[in-house]
């Protein structure tokens, strides 16, 4: 890509799109163009139709999509399954009949069976049955990797798809009922450690920041303290403080600083095109390419490793009566580290991170 190409990211407001704007604007790529929701709704095929006829955009970025954790998933699967289809079937039908050079499309490793063998390689496609929590989402996510790769085939179009691990950093999604594991924890656990110390104005700058539904900064100690209790984050006469925590904590994930993510979008959209994602010409399947770390870790010693950054002195209880979702999902990254690209960022770190930038809000 040249420095002055035209390059549209959607959905540059959420985790993945923010980190890879940011990671742009680093490189020294100064032509990018973005919308608001407001501004374009995504899933109005007339409006992504007339945005790109009007900005002629050469590359795409396509990172906006309806995401959230297992609650979220299973509670909203008609949303989840409409909306991010709708999306993804505007930008690339529109990235094709507007001659976009490149296209970049971000699913997800929840593409992957359910009993998956691990590491997840990307020839694993559709070989079992789904997760049932966030099947609609995997199925949207599938349907967009086959969209690109059909488009290549049919079409000569050079559209990518990456499918990152579980992603965490800046611009984090932390309602705790959509929210993904790590920031639902890190807040949580943030506000057991406020709730233990009663830092009244930490509890207070963090509902004021992101809103808990039923809790308000105006309400009394007495009240907020019994909300509290309700979403999770429980506190005894004597002042012990026990964090609740959904499933067993047994199930392994892996997780990716999302501006590693960033980095190896933009790597991949500068150095790779989709004929270098397939040996195998007579049928030409499973193009995309995992982004992750190649290592995992169990929720109960993630939920541990948030507790020591954090500084929280109190206890977890794991809800053994609530679904745990995959029990393993650790993604091969062969074959983007053989493409030239591996992480950077390690977990701790990665942690230190985010807890710093959560505090700065």
């Amino acid at each position: 890509m040249r420095k002055e190409a035209k390059i549209y990211v959607a959905g540059h407001r959420g985790l993945v799109g923010s980190a890879i704007l940011a990671d742009l604007d680093r490189k020294g790529y100064t032509n990018i163009t973005v919308r608001t929701h407001k501004e374009l709704d995504l899933i109005n095929t007339n409006e992504v139709s007339n945005f790109f006829k009007s900005e002629k955009p050469e590359y795409v970025f396509l990172a906006a999509a309806k995401v959230g954790g297992i609650v979220a998933n299973n509670t909203y699967r008609g949303e989840f399954i409409y909306d991010n289809l709708m999306i993804q079937n505007n930008v690339i039908h529109q990235s094709y009949l507007n001659n976009v050079k490149k296209l970049l499309f971000l699913g997800s490793t929840c593409i992957y069976p359910k009993n998956c063998p691990q590491p997840m390689k990307e020839e694993y496609l559709l070989t079992d049955t789904l997760e049932y929590t966030n099947e609609p989402y995997a199925i949207a996510k599938i349907a967009g990797i086959k969209m690109c790769e059909s488009y290549n085939i049919q079409y000569g179009t050079n559209f990518i798809a990456v499918m990152p691990t579980n992603l965490y950093g800046p611009n984090d999604n932390f309602d705790l009922e959509k929210s993904h594991v790590l920031p639902a924890l890190l807040r949580k656990i943030h506000l057991g450690k406020a709730l233990m110390e009663e830092d009244w104005n930490a509890i207070l700058k963090d509902l004021m920041r992101y809103p808990i539904k039923g809790i308000l900064p105006s309400d009394t100690t007495e009240s907020i303290i019994k909300k509290l209790d309700e979403i999770g984050i429980t506190r005894t006469f004597d002042g012990k403080v026990t964090v609740h925590i959904w499933g067993t904590g047994a199930p392994m994930r892996e997780f990716l600083w999302s501006e590693d993510m960033a980095d190896a979008c933009v790597f991949l959209m500068e150095n790779r095109d989709f004929e270098d994602m397939y040996s195998n010409t007579t049928e030409i399947r499973n193009t995309h390419i995992n982004i992750g770390t190649g290592v995992d870790i169990s929720i109960s010693d993630l939920a541990d490793l948030i507790k020591s950054i954090v500084g929280f002195e109190g206890a977890f209880k794991f809800n053994s009566d609530k679904p745990d979702g995959t029990q393993k999902k650790l993604t091969d990254v062969s074959k983007l580290n053989a493409l030239g690209w591996k992480h950077k960022i390690g977990l701790e770190q990665g942690i230190y991170k985010q807890y710093k930038w959560y505090l700065t809000q």
